[in-house]
């Protein structure tokens, strides 16, 4: 007897097994991420096999644990010869019966916790919950400060109230002699912040976060890297709006040329974001920042067309969807800087950067040279410090060469 489920995939009989009563559900979870009809119809029948085995192993579900699944494709393996991904589309499954509470999570054998990896959990927990910093912000300070109390204490037990200034500085001296400025300017911010942090507990007693070494990183140093107003134009004229990805990618490099969001703003943004009567949108900045800014008619019609035929059916809220199943938001912004790097490769610019920021820099010094004040520029970008928006007064060119102080012994 046939079995139909969710519609679409047919089984030549009903499935068995203690997994039986969730596969459909299962079925309709994997449409609703996008996968394509094959794919479903697949994962449906390694899931009623699974199913099968489970039952003549005597397995429940409430005692279901990884393990089964290797079991289980080993078995397969004797009477079939297994797909690529199987064992993926098998935890899928697993990771599915957990969301919906069916199957406990599974407590992890490690190795035991050093020293060391203590503190720096609970470093995380403070970051995370009383700074309320960035993921991605915490990722980058762990292996300067995992590196710090190494070199300070190996591998025995972390006494942060035995550390000296002298520690604090060799470290600093040692590691900023082997980095780039910039990045010896974080280790030194990351350096300040885990310090800061050890008062705060009151494991360090003294102010070493003020013994961390000013690392030379002159912010007006650079000349801001922009991408030139009529190669943005180019490479939106690049980019075929007949075609649902085509409608996703045209939207988000104009979010990032005429609003000047960052790439990790861009994979923020959520269908709620989107206030249409008031023509406008709320970016989350760092540090959880929200700011409103005006939707221009030719970023809202571009934005209205990918949501109206671009966009695939998903109960997911991000404004921007991966094509390839599964269907969600992306995961970090290196998802759009992706987009762009591909779409700068597909027409052949030579741009400054293969980056998103120099979208970024391209609106701020276009803004500079239609008259903008900095303040007005500031505004737009969301920056929350004046200083930060004095560089871009070294792209207007014009306005600094009569400042030029003429050489000695040049041309009179």
């Amino acid at each position: 007897m046939k079995c139909v489920i969710d519609r679409h995939v047919v089984l030549s009989q009903p499935p068995q097994g203690p997994l039986a009563v969730h596969i459909e559900a299962f079925a309709k979870s994997l449409r609703e991420q996008g996968y394509a009809r094959y794919s479903i119809h697949r994962r449906v029948l390694l899931a009623a096999g699974f199913s099968q085995w489970l039952g003549q192993q005597g397995v429940a579900v409430c005692r279901l644990i990884t393990a089964h699944v290797q079991q289980y494709l080993r078995f397969r393996a004797r009477q079939v010869q297994l797909a690529r991904g199987d064992a993926a589309a098998l935890r899928h499954l697993l990771d599915f019966l957990r969301g919906q509470g069916e199957v406990p999570s599974e407590k992890h054998s490690t190795f035991p916790q050093t020293s060391v990896d203590r503190h720096l959990h609970a470093y995380t927990q403070y970051l995370r919950e009383v700074r309320g910093l960035a993921p991605r912000t915490i990722d980058t300070y762990m292996p300067f400060i995992r590196q710090f109390l190494t070199e300070c204490f190996g591998g025995g037990s972390v006494i942060l109230s035995q550390l000296q200034a002298s520690d604090v500085v060799g470290f600093v001296q040692r590691q900023a002699a082997q980095l780039q400025p910039k990045r010896a300017k974080i280790l030194t911010c990351a350096l300040r912040s885990f310090l800061q942090y050890g008062r705060v507990r009151g494991t360090v007693k003294r102010d070493l976060a003020a013994a961390v070494p000013v690392v030379p990183n002159w912010s007006l140093s650079t000349i801001p890297r922009a991408i030139a107003p009529n190669q943005v134009r180019q490479l939106l004229q690049s980019i075929d709006q007949r075609t649902a990805l085509g409608q996703r990618d045209y939207a988000i490099i104009l979010l990032l040329a005429r609003l000047g969001l960052r790439a990790g703003e861009v994979v923020s943004l959520e269908l709620d974001d989107l206030d249409w009567h008031a023509g406008q949108l709320t970016v989350r900045g760092k540090s959880g920042q929200r700011n409103e800014l005006p939707l221009p008619p030719d970023v809202g019609k571009a934005l209205a067309a990918y949501l109206q035929h671009g966009r695939p059916q998903s109960v997911n809220r991000r404004v921007f969807l991966r094509t390839k199943a599964p269907v969600c938001g992306f995961r970090t912004s290196s998802g759009v800087s992706s987009i762009v790097r591909h779409r700068l490769q597909r027409v052949g610019l030579v741009t400054p950067t293969r980056g998103t920021h120099q979208f970024r820099h391209g609106l701020a010094t276009e803004l500079l040279r239609q008259g903008a004040s900095l303040g007005e520029i500031g505004e737009v970008l969301g920056h929350r410090s004046p200083e930060t928006t004095k560089i871009y007064t070294k792209v207007d060119l014009d306005a600094l060469r009569p400042l030029a102080v003429a050489w000695p012994g040049g041309v009179r």
